[in-house]
């Protein structure tokens, strides 16, 4: 049988994850309202509760959207829509499957097609492999780092606040370094790597101004929609720089 990234087979075993997924979600729905109208909650508020959650789930939806748009050149449809619908980060699985593809071999991108089931299998499982390690610490050191946590807030207030801005900039500074990485090729006349670092200053603005807009505006969709249309400008903006800058 012909490999393709878009078997039918493949959309068969997604739709059976992400229906299980979907189900388990409408049953905690159920026992949740059921719960709500035992306890005699008012039914406009939980109405109210129903159509803000719909309207403010869209906004990261887009996001996912975007991300499964990127992937689906290399790794069809199916994967990315399972990794972006259940535990994916459009940030980690993008960078997880360009740096697995690049490895299979020089000049390979996310922008070709994967036609090998054994390159399609060792993208999938670096992708696969990063991302179950958070679920195997979170139970494990989770509670012991909160504590921690709350034990340094209570000494120093000022430290901790100090503590989580270097552990969030840390986690930044990972994802700069693959922006940046292939920056030094300018020396070699190759103006390509400064395509992603034009791209991440485009998304930087956009979102810089949209804050600003947030702001004076006090209109929280703006807020909610800042982070999807700073990612769908950016990548927009990815057509214009890549023809100028090869």
């Amino acid at each position: 049988m012909e490999f393709s990234v878009n078997h039918p087979i493949l959309f068969v075993l997604v739709g059976i994850i992400i229906a299980a997924v979907i189900g388990q979600s409408a049953f905690f729905m159920i026992r949740a309202f059921r719960r709500a109208k035992k306890i005699n909650m008012d039914p406009a508020v939980l109405k109210k509760t129903v159509l803000s959650s719909i309207v403010f789930t869209i906004a990261p939806a887009i996001a996912i959207l975007v991300g499964v748009i990127t992937l689906s050149k290399s790794l069809g449809i199916a994967i990315p829509w399972l990794r972006l619908s259940i535990i994916g980060s459009l940030t980690y699985e993008s960078t997880a499957a360009g740096t697995a593809v690049a490895a299979l071999g020089e000049g390979r991108s996310l922008g070709a097609t994967i036609t090998d089931a054994s390159e399609f299998v060792t993208v999938l499982w670096v992708m696969s492999c990063g991302i179950i390690i958070g679920l195997i610490l979170i139970p494990l050191i989770t509670k012991k780092i909160q504590s921690g946590m709350i034990k340094i807030e209570r000494k120093d207030k000022k430290w901790s606040e100090i503590l989580n801005t270097a552990m969030f900039l840390g986690m930044i500074s990972a994802f700069l370094g693959f922006v940046f990485c292939d920056v030094s090729l300018i020396f070699q006349g190759d103006t390509s790597g400064l395509v992603p670092v034009c791209v991440m200053f485009t998304s930087a603005v956009i979102m810089a101004v949209l804050g600003i807009i947030s702001k004076k505006t006090q209109a929280r969709w703006v807020t909610d929609y800042a982070l999807p249309i700073s990612l769908v400008l950016g990548m927009a903006s990815a057509i214009p720089f890549t023809n100028w800058l090869g």
